[in-house]
């Protein structure tokens, strides 16, 4: 019965937040009370396709539900003084119609609060709670809220199945161990915890808008969720300004959409978008939600001001019409308010388009030196067009080529390299950095370690420099400027790696005193303190780990292995049985610990690295051979990355909260 398969699915979308947050509360735990939603969704399932759809389904669904509730309370022996009032709210549902609401007295108003509005509200400041990682709250709330499967939210972004169930499985681990109150924050914390909701909804809407990965620009149904996800949230906060001009910001952005692209999914610029194909009925209801926001009397605050903005830009008939001073004006006021280096550039923008190029760029330039912009693509690609303004065409094209390696995106590469090849400059003799580098790497006389060490290095310069940089052109003061970028809170030891790879970089080019502005860092002596039995016990312990975090960790502990040796590893070279690597110059071996994850953490895999990064590279990333997985395409995970998602997960375990470094993983001798 294919109708009633619809219903199912097209009733649990709308009803399925109200489910979980009403049993929320009966059971005080988010994990539970989802199991219980799903099991009566089964039982529809089960049901409807052979009896037939209930006159209210939303309500048969939530009576299952409740009715299940009941009985694990029941059975669990912690039901109180609720039990009556439960059984008696049973009794009058027992035939799938929901009570009838009492009627208030006319013209009142609504006088009490809603229950069921409130559960969902709460249900939404728990998914998007402070104390969960940030992509555990967008996963964790499309779960709950938008009744999304782990499949379609790994779908959504790019992701493995698994790895999101992981994460929604240990985000209702964490809530369940912290003890996160099914409450609505009051005081000061509402506004911590409002800040967090409304940046949860706003990361899913902009992965929907400018998809940071794969090969299209946008996923609308992404977007679609976020702004059901906003416009709910203007219904259960309605005194809340930054809820309105959120709405609002998403709105006016939505109704672009279809503009965005062209006929092969090509982006295209806001300047040059067909405006007649912008959605007036998203404009109008943009503009309507400001204007609640503004009726409010609160000062404006990010959200506000960012809608504001996107307001100008709806106004405007033509692209010549936009007012860019009264942008760049708004712009400011953000930048006061929210002084992060992405609305520094776009306040760039503004003022490049309100007083020119030059004052745009001066802004740009002082970014450069930014770390949070190091890897952004959209500042070179902002640079890029500013400088073909000025009339730079050929550094315009290197940094329109820099972007196109950054994204990760397969449609915006495309069109930046398409923006690079349409700027004819004099070609320039000579090798480019890109070229130096391969030929550097090439060489006979260097193992494969050093071909590792030294191409991150080198990664790092053509990626922030461009591969297309004459080589005649590179710089110690450029140099200088990429280890402040990336390497600058590194460890003297790493700082120091990096240094000597330029440095013997530098004499093989016959470019002498490359690393003149890299100082050698002073490494402390001594052997690092190891972590103590306490500590350990807890990191064993530790919610939310990954797999290959816990491999790794329990690896580097009871084989007392470097952790660069282990990240060395590759599966061929492991003798599972005997616990040890198979002859060869690295001698690791371990113990129990480690035997019973490895087998899950290679998952049926017999060939590549052990210890595999999270995605795989990107075109102008590819790694050596020898560093990439050949069943699943992914690359080797690197020393720096492990190394930081260590010191992360061990901040809350660290006296001094700065968390501990891999070599403390070594057991006392």
């Amino acid at each position: 019965m294919p109708d009633a398969h619809r219903t199912i699915d097209a009733v649990w979308k709308i009803e399925s937040a109200k489910i979980i947050a009403a049993l929320t509360r009966m059971l005080h735990d988010v994990g539970l009370a989802e199991e219980l939603a799903q099991d009566a969704l089964v039982q529809a399932l089960e049901q409807w396709p052979a009896s037939g759809v209930p006159d209210n389904p939303g309500a048969w669904l939530t009576t299952v539900a409740k009715r299940r509730a009941l009985d694990h309370l029941r059975r669990s022996r912690r039901l109180d003084r609720t039990r009556e009032q439960l059984a008696h709210e049973l009794a009058h549902q027992g035939d799938g119609r929901p009570e009838q609401p009492q009627e208030q007295p006319s013209g009142s108003g609504r006088q009490e609060p809603d229950p069921e509005q409130d559960d969902v509200l709460r249900l939404m400041f728990i998914s998007c709670h402070p104390v969960l990682p940030t992509e555990a709250r967008v996963a964790l709330t499309l779960r709950l809220l938008g009744g999304l499967t782990a499949e379609e939210i790994a779908r959504a972004f790019l992701a493995g199945e698994v790895t999101i169930a992981r994460r929604i499985a240990a985000a209702k681990r964490t809530l369940a161990e912290k003890r996160v109150a099914f409450a609505l924050p009051e005081g000061p914390e509402l506004a911590e915890r409002l800040s967090s909701v409304l940046e949860v909804i706003y990361l899913i809407f902009n992965e929907g808008y400018s998809a940071t990965s794969g090969d299209d620009l946008m996923r609308p149904g992404l977007c679609h969720e976020a702004l059901r996800l906003g416009r709910l949230l203007a219904e259960l906060a309605p005194g809340e300004a930054e809820v309105h001009g959120l709405v609002a910001l998403m709105e006016i952005q939505a109704s672009r959409s279809a503009a965005r692209t062209g006929p092969a999914g090509e982006p295209v610029q806001l300047h040059e978008q067909d405006r007649a194909r912008w959605n007036q009925l998203l404009i109008r209801r943009g503009f309507t939600a400001l204007l609640r926001a503004r009726e409010l009397g609160a000062p404006p605050g990010p959200y506000v001001l960012q809608a504001a903005i996107a307001v100008c830009h709806a106004r405007a008939r033509t692209a010549e019409d936009t007012d860019w001073a009264q942008i760049a004006a708004l712009y400011e006021a953000l930048a006061r308010l929210l002084p992060t280096p992405i609305v520094r550039l776009n306040r760039a923008v503004a003022l490049a388009m309100a007083g020119g190029p030059k004052a745009g760029l001066a802004l740009t330039d002082e970014l450069l030196a930014d770390p949070a912009l190091r890897d952004y693509h959209l500042l070179p690609s902002v640079r890029g067009d500013l400088l073909a303004r000025l009339g730079r065409s050929e550094q315009a094209r290197g940094e329109f080529l820099r972007a196109a390696a950054l994204t990760g995106n397969a449609a915006e590469r495309a069109f930046l390299r398409r923006r690079a090849e349409g700027i004819a400059v004099a070609v320039t003799p000579g090798v480019t950095l890109g070229d130096a580098a391969q030929d550097f790497l090439r060489r006979g006389d260097l193992d494969t370690a050093t071909i590792r060490s030294y191409g991150q290095t080198l990664r790092r310069l053509c990626l922030t420099l461009g591969d297309g940089l004459p080589l005649s052109a590179l710089t110690a003061e450029q140099v200088a400027r990429v280890f402040a970028t990336a390497w600058g809170g590194a460890a003297a030891r790493t700082w120091n790696r990096h240094r000597s790879a330029v440095r013997s970089f530098g004499s093989w080019a016959s470019l002498d005193g490359l690393a003149a502005g890299v100082e050698r860092r002073a490494q402390a002596r001594g052997r690092a303190e190891p972590i103590g039995p306490a500590q350990l016990a807890a990191l064993w312990e530790l919610p939310g780990a990954a797999l290959r975090e816990r491999t790794l960790w329990r690896l580097l502990h009871e084989s007392a292995a470097g952790a660069r040796a282990a990240l060395s590893l590759d599966v061929e070279d492991l003798d599972l049985d005997a616990c040890r690597v198979r002859g060869g110059d690295t001698r690791v071996s371990w113990c129990a610990g480690t035997a019973l994850l490895l087998p899950h953490l290679l998952a049926g895999r017999t060939r590549g690295p052990v210890f595999l990064a999270d995605r795989r590279p990107g075109p102008a990333r590819t790694p050596p051979a020898a560093d990439l997985c050949p069943e699943t395409g992914r690359s080797r995970l690197s020393y720096e990355r492990a190394e930081y998602l260590f010191k992360r997960a061990t901040r809350p375990l660290d006296p001094a909260g700065d968390g501990y470094t891999l070599r403390r993983l070594r057991p006392r001798p």
